[in-house]
């Protein structure tokens, strides 16, 4: 199963009754699951008609019980299982795959799981096996242009290379650039690069790299400030976490170009960075050691599991996770998601 296709046959309301969604690139996931829960509710009541789990501790007969329950005024059930990858076992729900209810959409979703285990041999059989791949650079300004193209404009090359070269690798902020973009140009009209030069600005990347900055240097009040900055900029507290994940990620491999003895714009493009970033990133790669990585990566992933399983106000959790990522040593535990 195509992840492009998936998520286009989702935008005309149709959904399978289940699909396996694994791979690196959360973007196209977390876009896929969204209109998957949109097609499978329709005007449903919302939270009689969804369920969500989580992998870790998971006893995946819970998963089959509640896709086998019906729907209350909704065009069918939404099961997620996030972070199945966490999930000691996923064989009972092989017997599932034979069988899947017609009235429930099940989404079993995770970074990678186990090519050898039962049940992806036979989410594979049954073509319901979907990967999500990471996008590699030369396929950015394609993305770009279909992205643009599906909100009805032409993207122009130069303005899709300018827009590409100002964000990098982002899927996620290339996408809610080219929505700004589309607000400024006017329905239907060509995007160009003089648009660019003038919607897409290099602000929210620089308070991004202003947090990480902070972080690195273990300054808890600039960091709660650039957050504040992006909060203010109605930027949601998921989306800040998931950008300064994609930084710290780059600040490891950075460390790693680095050693190999690449230096500058070309150990930048090593790390998946813009080469007008090299200096920033060369900064950053000194200043957090490997222990400081470790301990961040561990962090993120808790506030990332908090941000979407809680009922707690997502700001809060941020700058929990911020005031992780500032104390030095091994950070505390972000709070329960659980109020």
């Amino acid at each position: 199963m195509n992840i492009s296709t998936l998520i286009a046959e989702a935008r005309d309301g149709k959904f399978p009754p289940i699909v396996v969604l694994v791979g690196a690139e959360r973007f196209l996931i977390e876009r896929a699951t969204g209109l998957l829960k949109a097609a499978a509710l329709g005007d449903g009541p919302a939270g009689f008609n969804d369920d969500v789990f989580h992998g870790r501790g998971l006893d995946a007969k819970r998963v089959s019980a509640a896709a086998r329950t019906l729907p209350m005024m909704a065009n069918a059930r939404y099961v997620l299982v996030r972070d199945a990858q966490q999930v000691k076992d996923l064989d009972p729900l092989v017997e599932y795959l034979d069988d899947p209810s017609p009235t429930s959409c099940v989404i079993i979703s995770g970074d990678k799981l186990d090519g050898r285990s039962r049940f992806v041999k036979a989410a594979k059989k049954k073509k319901v096996y979907c990967e999500a791949k990471a996008v590699k650079p030369g396929e950015l300004r394609s993305f770009a242009s279909n992205e643009a193209q599906a909100r009805g404009h032409a993207l122009e090359g130069p303005a899709a290379q300018a827009l590409v070269d100002s964000i990098g690798a982002d899927l996620a902020a290339i996408d809610d650039a080219l929505e700004r973009l589309s607000l400024f140009v006017g329905t239907g009209a060509a995007i160009d690069i003089a648009a660019v030069e003038a919607c897409v600005t290099r602000v929210r990347t620089d308070s991004i790299w202003a947090l990480v900055d902070a972080v690195s240097v273990r300054n808890l009040p600039r960091a709660l400030a650039a957050a504040s900055s992006l909060l203010a900029d109605r930027e949601p507290p998921l989306r800040i976490l998931a950008m300064v994940a994609r930084q710290v990620r780059m600040v490891a491999k950075m460390r790693e170009a680095l050693a190999s003895g690449l230096k500058g714009p070309e150990a930048a493009k090593r790390a998946g960075a813009p080469p007008f970033k090299a200096r920033d990133l060369t900064e950053a790669a000194r200043r957090f050691r490997m222990t400081d990585l470790e301990n961040a990566f561990r962090t993120l992933a808790q506030a990332d599991l908090a941000l979407k399983g809680a009922k707690r106000p997502g700001g809060r959790v941020l700058e929990e996770a911020i005031m992780a990522l500032c104390t030095p040593g091994t950070p505390p535990a972000i709070a329960s998601a659980r109020p």
